[in-house]
């Protein structure tokens, strides 16, 4: 089964990240929300290769967020799911903006797919409200 995930995610301290094509991008610290679908075949096994990722178990980077997972201030908190629906775009864009135009979104019309809050608490609060 797939559906839609948005991963919360800690940066414990500022980095300077090289995203892929777009480029090279300050993330201060604090966290981050990135939204994203898992409708292929493997479903949220997708979710599962991100936190793989995250604790350096693998290298190899398909995805924006995978560049910000890859560096090692990056720890995945959790993961909210909803099973079975396309709804990443209304749930990126109700989450607050990490500033970073084209993050995640490089297949649709959305500014950016990755959110950002100082506080965990507002950051979980925001993405499970999206999800809600």
């Amino acid at each position: 089964m797939g559906g839609t995930y948005t991963l919360v995610i800690a940066l414990s301290e500022p980095a300077t990240i090289e995203v892929g094509a777009l480029g090279e991008h300050a993330f201060p610290a604090g966290w981050y929300a990135y939204t994203g679908s898992a409708f292929g075949p493997g479903g949220f096994s997708r979710v599962d290769r991100h936190r793989e990722l995250a604790r350096d178990e693998r290298e190899v980077r398909h995805w924006h967020v995978d560049y910000l997972l890859g560096h090692p201030a990056a720890s995945v908190e959790t993961a909210v799911l909803t099973e079975g629906e396309n709804v990443e775009c209304a749930v990126a864009s109700a989450l607050p903006s990490a500033g970073i135009v084209g993050f995640g979104a490089s297949d649709c019309d959305c500014q950016s797919h990755l959110a950002y809050a100082n506080d965990r608490r507002t950051l979980l609060a925001a993405v499970e409200r999206a999800h809600g």
